[in-house]
């Protein structure tokens, strides 16, 4: 399924949550269905040899009760159009219209050791002076990377800012290789 429809139907979804006042409520719910989503239900539900209707039983059998009937209805209509092999693109979009709905801006952090909460708070408070990220609700999701000896990097939507150790060695070795064959003229 293309990325189109996956947003199509968490638009639906959303506009649905607004309508019924259930946001949060909602979000809940496709974080739990997330969570129980294991690899092997996965390819459960991906599988084109099983029928819809036995998929949408077992789908029953683990959230049945356990999910708001907004949700569950959404989820009856999506087996009904044999659109379960998608639900992890749905469930993506849904949570992107979810970030700009309440301001939320997700920022990779990658680090070398574990940040300290008072960098990562640190981080948060500059960030909150930019422009783009005024009024917004940062929120830091974070990586340890070993291969950079030092520093960080952080990625902001498109935009990288790389402060790492790794890096700044990079540069030197090409600039000392780049000066190795260059005549310098008195």
């Amino acid at each position: 399924m293309s990325l189109r429809v996956a947003h199509r139907y968490s638009k639906a979804l959303m506009d649905l949550a607004k309508e019924t006042g259930k946001v949060d409520a909602i979000k809940a719910d496709l974080d739990g269905i997330r969570k129980a989503n294991t690899p092997e239900l996965q390819r459960f539900l991906q599988s084109p040899v099983m029928q819809h209707t036995k998929k949408m039983q077992v789908f029953d059998a683990i959230f049945g009760g356990k999910i708001l009937p907004e949700t569950d209805a959404f989820f009856k209509l999506l087996f009904n159009k044999g659109r379960e092999v998608s639900l992890n693109a749905i469930l993506d979009a849904f949570d992107e219209l979810y970030r700009q709905l309440k301001g939320i801006e997700i920022v990779q952090l990658t680090t070398a050791v574990p940040a300290s909460e008072e960098i990562r708070q640190q981080i948060v408070q500059q960030l909150g002076r930019m422009d783009r990220y005024q009024g917004k609700n940062i929120q830091l999701k974070e990586k340890v990377d070993g291969s950079l000896l030092g520093g960080f990097v952080l990625q902001m939507g498109d935009d990288l800012f790389d402060a790492s150790i790794i890096r700044d060695l990079k540069d030197i070795r090409k600039q000392f290789v780049e000066n190795l064959y260059i005549e310098q003229i008195d």
